[in-house]
């Protein structure tokens, strides 16, 4: 028997605060409550209180996560952060969680910055933590304040993204089969103008004409420190990436389609899922959707479908479930989850 990664439990958490379809239809002539869900599948986001960071999400999704699961936190070796919500720009926020958590001082810190594709990414690194031995129990964390990079007045974001944060436990087990694999990653920074925020890093730092606001032809506004997303770019870069994502990973698995279980893809919006669905032949049926009353949550959206999925029943023991998330990079990953 050898040693292999697993998934021994996921939680999550949202801020309190809500921001529904009727508050955006107050607010946006023109866009009633109707055509806004019809547009996105969402009824609901979730967003961050003014004083609260990405990083009190995230401790509050580790805490849920000790009770649930009756690990302790002396037991974690190693924290995976992953967020593009940082409380600094220095230190790693990942060693100010590791502390706000009480979880010991030889344990791993590191922070992960990438976005709808970064909770694949960060579980191929626990996976590779843990069977290299280097870590016994992984605490991987996701956690976005989205929210407060976007202008108000800009519905083409505004309407899909929330706030929330998540907490997996990747731990060891003996078998004679892997739990996660066929890992596929990609990248491609061409892409990187259509979802960013301009200002804020060295190459472009805050000033006062970073928060100059202009008028899109939509009638959006937004400045160089808010988000901008180039939604006819990114929607065209996920159709072209995720079929051949799908692709890969079922051919590094040796998979078929058929022989998957579920397909468990970053929740974008609905728009875009189904475009995804019909595109890659993947049935409504095997498709897991967690989006309505959560929005769009980055890094976040993967684990909690998963942990939606499961409270509804969906997934029995040795499920193959294929993970895919895609986005803000541009990048890109799949693998392969064999629910345990």
């Amino acid at each position: 028997m050898a040693k292999y990664a697993f998934i021994a439990a996921i939680e999550y958490v949202l801020p309190e605060q809500q921001l529904t379809n009727q508050d955006l239809a107050a607010e946006f002539a023109g866009w009633g409550v109707d055509k806004i869900f019809q547009k996105t599948g969402i009824a609901t986001r979730h967003i961050a209180a003014k004083d609260e960071c990405a990083s009190d999400l995230a401790v509050a999704a580790a805490q849920r996560l000790f009770e649930q699961a009756a690990i302790a936190p002396s037991q974690i070796d190693y924290i995976i952060y992953c967020t593009q919500s940082p409380d600094y720009v220095l230190p790693a926020t990942s060693c100010v969680i590791q502390n706000r958590l009480g979880i010991p001082v030889h344990c791993g810190a590191i922070d992960v910055n990438q976005g709808c594709s970064g909770f694949v990414y960060s579980l191929g690194l626990a996976k590779a933590l843990v069977e290299s031995g280097q870590a016994t129990n992984v605490l991987v964390l996701t956690a976005e304040t989205y929210s407060k990079y976007i202008n108000p007045r800009d519905k083409s974001v505004r309407t899909l993204f929330g706030d929330a944060a998540t907490a997996t436990l990747v731990s060891v087990c003996e078998s004679d089969k892997p739990f996660l694999h066929s890992f596929y990653y990609g990248s491609d920074g061409s892409g990187a103008p259509n979802l960013i925020v301009p200002a804020g890093g060295s190459r472009q730092p805050l000033g006062l004409k970073s928060y100059v606001e202009s008028e899109d032809d939509s009638g959006n506004f937004r400045s160089d420190a808010d988000l901008h997303m180039n939604g006819a770019e990114v929607f065209a870069f996920t159709l072209k990436s995720v079929p051949s994502l799908v692709s890969e990973v079922l051919s590094r698995s040796g998979l078929q389609l058929e022989d998957v279980d579920y397909f468990v893809p970053h929740q974008a919006n609905k728009f875009m899922l189904d475009a995804i669905t019909k595109r890659i032949g993947i049935p409504d049926s095997k498709t897991v959707r967690a989006y309505e009353s959560c929005g769009n949550t980055v890094s976040c959206t993967i684990p909690i479908a998963l942990v939606t999925a499961r409270q509804e029943g969906h997934f029995a023991a040795g499920n193959k479930l294929l993970l895919a998330g895609f986005g803000v990079g541009y990048s890109w990953a799949g693998c392969i989850v064999e629910w345990r």
